[in-house]
């Protein structure tokens, strides 16, 4: 069952910062000394801020091999969650966890955000969270002021939630499992860093997590697991058809899904050594059996390659519709004079 979260009525209750720097790069840590204070007018914008990063991610959990009384995150989540007026000295905490994990001379410095924000939804559970955001860059913006009855133009560098690098939110749901944690990183020179190292967390790997990831290697196995020498319009066919297994079932099976989809046994051995190589993140296997999440499957066949670029400047582009005829009203040849390949497309009307 896939676990929903709402932000609608979250609200900011504290916030402390930090400067992250490498210490392979001699880099120093600088935390807060006190809690952050700001207006009541602020207070929406910046829990927009912190939470808006968090929509429509994949959802972890910490884990640990043995035990979670010795994961480190999860411990200083568990006396947050249990003692918020703790909360400056555990953020504390988590920066210098964070600047001890750094252990890559590419990783960049950057500014931390640590915030405790209550109202968060899960299933309808209303939740406490924890949102930790790192910008690794500023952007410039512009400021125009009143100063002396005359207007003034400043420029400033500044963080924009837009584009954080990496974040993470923690939510009071699920202790014992792990916590509910969603978590994003934009980039890096170590992928790994972020959701492994500073976060000890896996992926939950419930209905919704397999449906994304088979989807999603169904989309690159038509684009880069068939036979190079394959024409395009039939490499949309088959991820197209797959896309409509997903949309038509309720539930997955592999060995109907190659009976229906990909039919021709060299396709299916194809599809086979490519999945032998197709991980999840935790480098393993991809499920083989699961309960389909139609709107998680619609948006990874929404990345598709549609498009057949000509070197004429032509570009064709493929529709579902297009798939189910593509045999009938599509040919492909070579013409001895003009010395060069065709593609011919019969069509009723312009629309």
């Amino acid at each position: 069952m896939s676990v929903k979260a709402n932000f609608n009525k979250a609200t900011l209750s504290h916030v402390t910062l930090a400067k992250i720097g490498n210490p392979l790069r001699g880099e120093s840590l600088k935390t807060s000394k006190e809690l952050c204070s700001f207006g009541e007018e602020d207070k929406e914008v910046l829990t927009l801020a912190f939470l808006k990063p968090f929509k429509n991610l994949d959802r972890y959990r910490f884990h640990h091999a043995s035990s979670l009384d010795l994961h480190e995150m999860h411990c200083y989540a568990n006396t947050i969650f249990d003692q918020d007026e703790r909360f400056l000295t555990y953020s504390r905490k988590i920066a210098r966890h964070l600047y001890d994990k750094t252990k890559h001379p590419n990783i960049k410095s950057g500014d931390l955000c640590i915030a405790f924000i209550k109202g968060v939804q899960i299933d309808g559970d209303i939740c406490d969270a924890i949102s930790i955001v790192k910008s690794e860059s500023l952007t410039p913006f512009l400021e125009i002021s009143d100063k002396d009855g005359d207007l003034q133009l400043t420029t400033h560098n500044g963080i924009y939630p837009d584009k954080i690098d990496k974040g993470c939110l923690i939510v009071n749901h699920g202790k014992e499992a792990g916590y509910l944690v969603y978590t994003f990183d934009k980039g890096g020179a170590d992928t790994n860093f972020w959701v492994r190292d500073f976060l000890g967390a896996r992926a939950l790997k419930d209905d919704e997590f397999k449906t994304k990831k088979y989807a999603e290697m169904c989309v690159s196995f038509a684009d880069e697991g068939l036979p190079e020498e394959m024409p395009q319009e039939d490499k949309y066919r088959v991820a197209n058809d797959a896309m409509q297994f997903f949309a038509e079932k309720d539930k997955f099976n592999e060995k109907n899904f190659e009976e229906e989809v990909l039919k021709e046994p060299k396709i299916v051995e194809n599809f086979s050594s490519y999945k032998e190589n197709y991980k999840d993140e935790d480098g393993e296997p991809i499920a083989a059996e699961f309960e389909i999440n139609k709107q998680v499957a619609k948006k990874a066949g929404s990345k598709i390659k549609a498009n057949l670029r000509l070197d004429t400047g032509v570009i064709l582009k493929f529709t579902p519709d297009f798939a189910e005829r593509e045999s009938e009203i599509m040919e492909r040849g070579y013409d001895e004079k003009m010395e060069m390949k065709y593609i011919k497309v019969y069509y009723n009307d312009e629309i």
